[in-house]
């Protein structure tokens, strides 16, 4: 076996990051965004005192809203589960044959034949037959169980690390530079986030970080525009 396959054969599966990688991806990429876009419209809209203020005031908002908001959607889809575990035991109560038969056809579809699917079955049941139709008939697993205090942190977290960066741009003391210098580091964090969140998850580099580098430039390019134009209205 080569080096490259070994490396490949001893790589680590990546699926029991999915828990806090998605919130913490989505935690940093909004602290940058929202908050570069937040500064550069408040900069476009020549309110150049207020800019730092704004900016910290907006890392402490969006960070709590990102945490509670994680913390909810996540404790939803535990609620979900809950509710399937409660009425599989049910199915259970009431007709146990009937859940040995189901998971006996589940075994075939997925390739067994009809006499080592039902031996499969079988022995699942006696072990924790609970256990078999959550996993193999509801697709619950324990590496992706919904965790909603962790993605609440990893969220809150990430979201005010992201933040943090386009503060420091923000130290510039002129106008003009102090937007140049928000935008500038804010791609710079973008680029980093996205190379980060690439290598974490095992995928390749340049489409998801360019993907992120687009939607930060958009979003800062639209919030840029709404602070010009309150700035010439007058608001």
């Amino acid at each position: 076996m080569s080096q490259s396959d070994l490396e490949i054969r001893n790589a680590e599966h990546r699926t029991h990051r999915a828990g806090w990688l998605r919130a913490a991806v989505l935690g940093v990429n909004d602290g940058l965004v929202s908050t570069a876009a937040l500064m550069i419209g408040i900069v476009s809209a020549q309110k150049n005192d207020f800019v730092l203020t704004v900016g910290i005031a907006g890392i402490a908002a969006g960070a709590m809203s990102m945490a509670v908001g994680e913390y909810v959607s996540v404790r939803s889809q535990n609620d979900i589960e809950e509710s399937d575990r409660i009425l599989e035991l049910e199915h259970h109560r009431i007709d146990p044959a009937g859940e040995l038969e189901e998971l006996t056809q589940i075994y075939q579809s997925r390739g067994l034949s009809r006499s080592t699917a039902e031996k499969v079955a079988q022995e699942l049941h006696a072990h924790d037959a609970l256990g078999a139709h959550l996993r193999d008939e509801l697709g619950q697993y324990e590496l992706t169980k919904a965790r909603p205090m962790q993605a609440a942190i990893a969220s809150a977290l990430s979201f005010t690390f992201g933040g943090a960066i386009p503060l420091i741009g923000a130290l510039s003391p002129s106008l003009g530079g102090k937007a140049a210098s928000i935008v500038a580091i804010t791609f710079l964090g973008l680029l980093i986030a996205g190379v980060i969140s690439a290598k974490t998850s095992g995928s390749t580099i340049w489409r998801p970080t360019l993907r992120i580098l687009f939607g930060g430039a958009l979003g800062m390019a639209i919030t840029a525009s709404v602070g010009q134009i309150a700035h010439i209205s007058g608001l």
